[in-house]
């Protein structure tokens, strides 16, 4: 049987409530979707079916239902449900919430679910206000963020309770939604297959989102006589799709990330497509354009100079004529670095260095480097024995060590054989070996 109350869903003796919230399941069974949690041998299907609740931080995309499955082990392990936002509550309210879950144990010997919503907004004094009480069992506390915990939450949280992974809702999945939102609220409205998909595609994993599009839809519509609603009319009723994108939590990372990793993978349209649904999705355009610059230094470097040069062309071109035009800028870059022979040598030889002389002790600069802009240090020897490239064959002075005396031989720089790396490569064994040639003479 349905937990969904099908009778108060319109009623006019009350408020009416978002549709989300209309049909917000009741129990375990009525949830769709988090099959890798919920299903049969599964951990939450586990924890609900041995009575035994524990502290726990639900972490995934909005409308992916941790809310729901929050206030489902409320009723399912009859306990006091206490909701906090941490977007509109201080240490006053966690202390009032501390009371009132003190209070109900005494008065009703009923245990105290806090659930608080966006956790990763508390700071790590609020964070840490709650584990005493969690130590002593007096609360279960139940987080819920689209935050990573590892970064976002205190580790002494963390260690108590157990991290649940919610993923964004399949086709499927969103699909069953539809069905079910078509059953209770609005039998009326018949949904083409591409209508049904398109909604699909504007909800992007969010059920939340799935149910405010579909109310946007029965409220344009008047009438209460059936109603086919075609692709058009969805194009034509809703307001511009957003996709997902939080412009400073894990989405943006992950997309920045694949953008890099396609870049740096030499595919040229992958890396347009995150792009694209970066900036479609509202990304700082400059920090991408940082984020190019740093591919062409990292990820092409010497294999193709002229990398750099065309990528802070595209910033300033961006900087000069903003958006969209100068979008284009950028995805010529973008298009120009995947497709760019690649090459993390000097990458590599900058952090080996870097390495070398933080573990290294300090060296003098050798007397035969060393400037003589006076008559004094000329006569101390500085600059004595320097030999001035210019003025030897090849421009090159063989056999010249320019290291610190006593320095162990190293070798930073390994260049690629692609593209003008392949050059530099062939130009260095040549040097290397006139290096040789002169040592053995000595």
């Amino acid at each position: 049987m349905s937990s969904v109350n099908e009778a108060a869903l319109f009623s006019d003796n009350l408020p009416q409530a978002p549709l989300a919230e209309q049909l917000r399941p009741k129990h375990i069974n009525d949830v769709i979707g988090q099959s890798h949690l919920l299903g049969i041998g599964k951990p939450l299907r586990t924890a609900f079916e041995s009575g035994k609740l524990h502290s726990m931080i639900l972490w995934g995309p909005p409308g992916t239902g941790k809310t729901t499955l929050a206030r489902i082990m409320s009723s399912a392990f009859d306990s006091e449900f206490i909701a906090l936002s941490a977007v509109m509550s201080g240490v006053k309210e966690i202390r009032n919430a501390i009371d009132r879950a003190e209070l109900v144990l005494q008065q009703k010997g009923r245990h105290t679910i806090l659930f608080i919503d966006e956790v990763h907004r508390f700071n790590k004094s609020q964070q840490d206000a709650f584990l005493p009480y969690i130590e002593q069992g007096l609360i279960t506390f139940i987080g819920a963020t689209t935050e990573n915990p590892s970064f976002e939450i205190n580790h002494a949280l963390l260690s108590r309770a157990q991290v649940y992974v919610l993923t964004a809702l399949s086709e499927s999945e969103l699909s069953q939604l539809i069905e079910r939102a078509n059953k209770f609220a609005f039998s009326h409205l018949q949904f083409t297959n591409d209508a049904r998909q398109l909604l699909i595609e504007f909800s992007d994993g969010d059920a939340r989102r799935l149910f405010n599009l579909l109310e946007q839809i029965s409220h344009a519509i008047e009438t209460k006589e059936a109603f086919e609603i075609s692709k058009d009319y969805i194009v034509n009723t809703l307001s511009r799709n957003t996709r997902q994108f939080d412009k400073g939590g894990d989405t943006f990372y992950e997309q920045i990330s694949a953008l890099h990793k396609s870049v740096r993978g030499s595919a040229p349209d992958a890396s347009l497509y995150w792009l694209c649904r970066m900036l479609d999705g509202g990304a700082d355009a400059l920090y991408i354009a940082r984020r190019l610059v740093r591919m062409a230094t990292e990820d092409i470097g010497l294999s193709d100079p002229r990398a750099l040069r065309l990528t802070l062309d595209a910033c300033e071109t961006y900087e000069r004529l903003g958006s969209p035009e100068g979008e284009l800028a950028l995805a010529q870059a973008v298009i120009y670095l995947a497709c760019a022979p690649k090459s993390n040598a000097v990458y590599n030889a900058y952090n080996k260095a870097r390495k070398f002389i933080a573990q290294d002790k300090s060296r003098s600069v050798p007397i035969h480097l060393r400037n003589a802009p006076t008559q004094f240090m000329g006569q101390i020897g500085y600059g004595d024995r320097y030999r001035y490239a210019h003025d030897c064959p090849d421009a090159y002075a063989a056999g010249e060590n320019y290291f610190p005396e006593g320095m162990p031989e190293v070798s930073f720089y390994q260049p690629t054989g692609y593209g003008l790396e392949q050059k530099i490569q062939e130009k260095l064994a040549y040097l290397h070996a006139l290096d040789q040639q002169a040592r053995r003479k000595i």
